[in-house]
């Protein structure tokens, strides 16, 4: 049986709906509600439904062989895993982003800036390849209000239509990378688990036929 970690919020109704389309009948609706896990009805498959950062903990670990999650998660926690299959659905990007005045200010702002985020290593690796010193300030919640309040200069986030950016008065400066939704794999599963994941991972490709 492989168990397969599955991210809560924003991609968790569209991963419902692909393994669906995958031919995985379990009744998913009872995760995080009623309870911790659950099986399909072919055996093949149990199912944990965490936190999206906690995705690639489960999985690098071994306590799940698979996860589901945003490529936003792994590019934050940069996990030791395989990351096998693009699942197409989910898409946003990562970006900075920041008031218009912001960028008037130029090279003067960039010499020492506030970063607001949910992605304290992202944001951290994508300054430092530019040679921007910056002080991060994490963030669990909506970070658009930060540079509002003077918390920030700027900030990293993910962005899906912009409608949220420019409600708060906001412009994106620059896309780190696109995000979508994504399979990861623990690397002792792929090899011992290799039949079965390969029969998941080709009833999950957005391609596949059902």
């Amino acid at each position: 049986m492989l168990t397969i970690a599955l991210a809560k919020g924003r991609l968790q109704e569209k991963t419902f709906e692909r393994l669906k389309k995958a031919g995985v009948h379990a009744d998913l609706g009872a995760l995080g509600s009623r309870r911790l896990s659950v099986e399909d009805t072919s055996g093949k498959y149990s199912f944990l439904l965490v936190k999206p950062g906690d995705v690639p903990i489960y999985v690098e670990h071994g306590v799940a062989d698979v996860g589901i999650c945003g490529r936003d998660v792994i590019l934050e926690s940069q996990p030791d895993v395989h990351e096998p299959l693009d699942l197409g659905f989910g898409a946003c990007r990562l970006v900075v982003a920041g008031k218009q005045d912001a960028i008037n200010q130029g090279h003067n702002l960039l010499s020492r800036l506030k970063v607001a985020t949910k992605y304290p290593q992202v944001a951290t690796r994508y300054f430092h390849e530019r040679g921007t010193p910056v002080e991060i300030i994490p963030l669990t919640g909506s970070v658009e209000i930060a540079p509002l309040l003077g918390l920030s200069d700027c900030i990293v986030d993910i962005v899906e239509t912009g409608r949220t950016l420019v409600e708060n008065g906001l412009v994106v400066f620059d896309t780190i990378a696109p995000v979508t939704a994504r399979v990861i794999v623990n690397r002792a599963s792929f090899q011992l688990q290799r039949k079965g994941l390969l029969i998941l991972l080709a009833a999950l490709e957005p391609s596949a036929e059902h």
